[in-house]
């Protein structure tokens, strides 16, 4: 009996371990479809700097990359900023730089021009999206410096797409934000309500 039960053990461990490889191969090969948006987005970003919101013609190029979701999103702060735009006719006021200057995919101030990036890793969440950790380079060849983005995948349609960008905390970002929150920023939907935004926000809590 003991060489029995030796036998059948050895043969259930080995039936699990079978089982465990095409799931962790599964696994692997979502991983890899997940960052195919991520390389796409980024070749263009490295190519021409994006800087503030989108045109219309440059969103033609971005969106198939793109959530449906995000894409909305930045089609309202284009908006938003056309409203801005239409309240200040005299251009005297210099228009927010969360909407014209801010790099929406990599951040803002001095990491809006990046000219190589790198994916570091991919991570799945509880949620069925990806994490997919994008290291971004800029500045002089010589002594370049680096920063990390995390782009945030989803599966739409049969696809996987960028539904929003996580600006990570390092030594000069104390906060991590997220783009769809910097989208809203000032804005009610594709009205610009400016400063009225923020002290609502701050009421309600």
């Amino acid at each position: 009996m003991t060489i029995i039960r030796y036998v059948t053990v050895v043969l259930l461990f080995a039936l699990l371990g079978h089982s465990q490889v095409p799931q962790r191969h599964h696994s692997g090969e979502l991983s890899r479809q997940a960052e195919i948006p991520v390389r796409g987005l980024y070749r263009l970003l490295v190519s021409q700097r994006i800087a503030g919101i989108p045109t219309p013609k440059r969103m033609k190029v971005l969106s198939p990359y793109l959530s449906s979701s995000l894409i909305h999103r930045i089609n309202q702060a284009r908006a938003c900023l056309d409203d801005w735009v239409r309240l200040h006719p005299k251009n005297d006021e210099k228009a927010p730089s969360a909407l014209t200057e801010f790099g929406p995919f990599s951040g803002p101030d001095d990491k809006g021009a990046p000219y190589a990036f790198h994916i570091d890793k991919t991570e799945s969440e509880d949620d069925g999206s990806f994490r997919v950790y994008v290291r971004l380079t800029e500045g002089p060849r010589e002594e370049p410096w680096h920063w990390q983005v995390a782009a945030v995948v989803v599966s739409e349609n049969g696809q996987f797409a960028i539904n929003d960008v996580i600006f990570l905390r390092d030594v000069n970002i104390l906060t991590e934000s997220r783009l769809s929150e910097i989208l809203t920023t000032g804005c009610d939907g594709p009205r610009w309500v400016g400063s009225r935004r923020r002290n609502d926000q701050k009421q309600k809590k």
